[in-house]
């Protein structure tokens, strides 16, 4: 019978084939243990010289790291295996064998390692880091299906800016302009006076030449815009939306979250309410914390972001940013227009913000004045301000960055081990 490692445990005391690649070995005197992975999992089959032909005891000991195989064997309980199984083995069929595979079980560095991206995703670490990104993404859909929301694509290739900014990638769209999208979001409020409530999770692109462990080039952004829905409601729903995936990453992701050795007593405190903390407050708050030349209009970096997230055990909300430092979309606080209705949420633990969002505006003369104010002028901007003129009702939306979400809940360093295959600032390879 053909199984998968995931599977194993259906198969106690059973004879199982697998088919699998051989991801390290150790052998002595008269057994060999080799460490198996199939994509599902790891696990390791031992083979006993006495159980098995001399000539598939021999092919154990001899066969090379990432040498591909069917093999065939008992599954028995190990309590002190990750997994809690091993095999047994019966019998090995070599499907193919590797000859100098390039990452060894030693210590590489991060170029080189960077370089083999293709070959690294293989190792167990980079699969669990993998495995809690599809979980996040497999949450992110039940959660907004459950909730009522309709899935939306927006387009890659765009004739304007979401955000207004200069950190775009043009190209050319035969004989115009174009962009790479930043955002999905300005087609998403289009699509939310259509259905209510949607949700997008595509690619995004941004040209910032940075090389901070928080950024990538090409990124991962789930994208809900909800029409009826007021800055107070939104945060109430990425509160709600953040603690599901945690909760159900901490549920379906165990044995990942343990190969990378994540304190995950920090991720059970995440459930919501989560703190909210005002733009003026914070920048008191980082006064106090020693960030004296921080003044009031001025936006947050990650050690702004990573000093305040310090003072709370959850993520917490910063809310109403300074109108001069957001986008030109953003509703005005109805009592204070120097500021919007916004927020911007902060993981614990130094991740940064993982969260932008706010109430847009919904006023078409407003909207006239913000896209005089930014210079949004020409018919690529005319269809977003014809969402103001027919039908425009309160509305709200946000953005999660995946990258930087994985990164929080794996307990990675740097962005660039959150996706298969990273771009950034130097590099397009592999």
């Amino acid at each position: 019978m053909k199984t998968t490692i995931s599977e194993v445990k259906k198969h106690e005391g059973e004879v199982v084939t697998i088919g699998a690649w051989l991801a390290n070995k150790r052998s002595s005197g008269k057994i060999a243990f080799l460490q198996l992975r199939d994509g599902t999992g790891f696990m390791q089959a031992v083979v006993a010289k006495n159980d098995v032909s001399e000539e598939v005891f021999q092919l154990a000991k001899d066969m090379t790291q990432e040498s591909s195989m069917y093999i065939t064997g008992t599954i028995v309980e190990d309590k002190r295996s990750p997994l809690g199984f091993e095999m047994q083995v019966n019998d090995i069929e070599l499907i193919h064998e590797a000859v100098d595979y390039p990452i060894t079980p030693k210590e590489h560095g991060t170029e080189f390692l960077m370089d083999h991206r293709h070959l690294w995703l293989r190792s167990k670490k980079q699969h669990a880091v993998m495995k809690i990104r599809n979980e996040i993404i497999r949450a992110t859909y039940q959660f907004f299906n459950d909730n009522g929301y309709v899935k939306i694509d927006p387009p890659i290739l765009t004739g304007s800016s979401a955000e207004g900014t200069t950190e775009l990638f043009h190209t050319k769209y035969f004989d115009e302009e174009a962009y790479l999208s930043q955002s999905g979001q300005l087609y998403m409020e289009a699509a939310a006076m259509a259905f209510g409530k949607v949700f997008s999770f595509g690619p995004t692109f941004r040209a910032e030449k940075s090389k901070t462990r928080r950024h990538l080039i090409e990124f991962w952004m789930i994208e809900p815009e909800m029409a009826f829905v007021n800055h107070e409601e939104s945060l109430e729903i990425q509160e709600q939306y953040v603690s599901f995936v945690v909760q159900s990453v901490l549920e379906n992701c165990r044995l990942e979250l343990n190969i990378l050795e994540r304190d995950t007593a920090k991720l059970e405190q995440i459930k919501a309410p989560f703190p909210r903390i005002s733009y003026d407050d914070a920048i008191d708050l980082l006064k106090e914390k020693g960030f004296t030349d921080i003044e009031w209009g001025e936006d947050f970096g990650a050690p702004h972001e990573t000093a305040i997230a310090e003072s709370f055990d959850k993520p917490v909300f910063i809310i109403n940013y300074p109108k001069d430092i957001k986008a030109f979309y953003m509703k005005p606080h109805p009592e204070r227009e120097e500021v919007v209705l916004c927020a911007d949420l902060i993981a614990p633990e130094g991740y940064g913000e993982i969260i932008g969002g706010s109430q847009r505006i919904d006023d078409l003369e407003l909207m006239k004045q913000r896209y005089e104010e930014h210079g949004l002028t020409g018919q690529a901007y005319e269809w977003y301000l014809e969402l103001s003129k027919y039908g425009s009702v309160p509305h709200s939306g946000f953005g999660l960055g995946l990258e930087r979400t994985v990164a929080w809940l794996a307990g990675v360093d740097h962005v660039r081990e959150t996706i298969p295959f990273p771009r950034l600032l130097n590099r397009l390879y592999p």
